[in-house]
């Protein structure tokens, strides 16, 4: 199920957006020139940048099976990107086939390619909003009618919290979504950080700006304040190659890229 009233045919190609920037970057085909001129930018200034968003995405997979396999059912997934399989509700419906998944994105290619997001088991279920994480309040009144707040649901913020600027109260925004959510909730999340090579990032964020999304990395500390008031899982917010590394793992090199799982007590 997609709600909205956006156009979906009506997309800006020339000016680049992260979401199709990332896609670039995971070696994916939904992007423009603009997008591609955008990120081998980036790639001069940091030439790990596709390692790092490759890395990003396996914390992605490990996290959302970790919160499955503790019995939650319920996700709401904002700032989904373009998809790229295995999806999120591809992973927990392994884990539990009847789970639910609500889907978000500001992105209107993403919208485009919403329905190969709502392709799950025959027993689970999707859905896709085509909405900004700085309008919570419409999200959430989306997903109540998809998820059931009583019980326990996953928040996957993950590579998001990087383009909401501290003016926009970006704590603020993460705890809109989490306050309503039943005990027993878990928030995902991971975040760029400037702490590897603080010099690069006001060039990086001058390429983004160009698209008109500033990025702002952060260091540890901000971003382990995203989990105040909740019970972080080990090992604590890491770099993402730490978090319960697996056979799968492709990227098993340090990438600048806080990651952190944490339950709502």
């Amino acid at each position: 199920m997609t709600d909205t009233g956006f156009d979906a045919t009506e997309i800006d190609t020339s000016k680049p957006h992260s979401a199709r920037m990332y896609d670039f970057l995971l070696d994916g085909k939904d992007h423009y020139e603009t997008d591609v001129t955008a990120a081998q930018k980036i790639m001069k200034l940091f030439p790990g940048v596709k390692e790092t968003a490759c890395a990003n995405r396996e914390f992605m997979h490990r996290a959302a099976r970790f919160v499955a396999s503790r019995g939650v059912s319920q996700f709401l997934d904002v700032g989904t990107g373009i998809p790229t399989e295995p999806n999120l509700h591809q992973i927990v419906q392994r884990v539990t086939p009847h789970a639910g998944v609500v889907y978000t994105d500001n992105d209107p290619i993403v919208l485009r390619h919403a329905e190969a997001l709502l392709r799950g088991t025959p027993e689970g279920r999707t859905a896709y909003l085509h909405a900004d994480v700085k309008a919570p309040e419409g999200i959430l009144s989306y997903a109540r009618r998809h998820l059931d707040f009583r019980r326990p649901i996953g928040l996957s913020l993950v590579a998001l919290m990087q383009f909401v600027t501290d003016e926009e109260d970006p704590y603020g925004i993460v705890g809109a979504p989490l306050e309503p959510m039943a005990p027993g909730s878990y928030l995902v999340l991971s975040h760029v950080t400037w702490e590897f090579d603080p010099e690069i990032w006001d060039r990086v964020d001058a390429i983004y700006r160009a698209g008109g999304t500033p990025v702002m990395a952060r260091s540890h500390d901000e971003v382990t304040r995203f989990f105040d008031g909740l019970e972080v899982c080990d090992p604590g917010v890491v770099l993402a190659t730490r978090w319960h590394p697996d056979a799968g793992m492709r990227i098993r090199e340090e990438q600048p890229l806080y990651v952190g799982v944490a339950r709502k007590p």
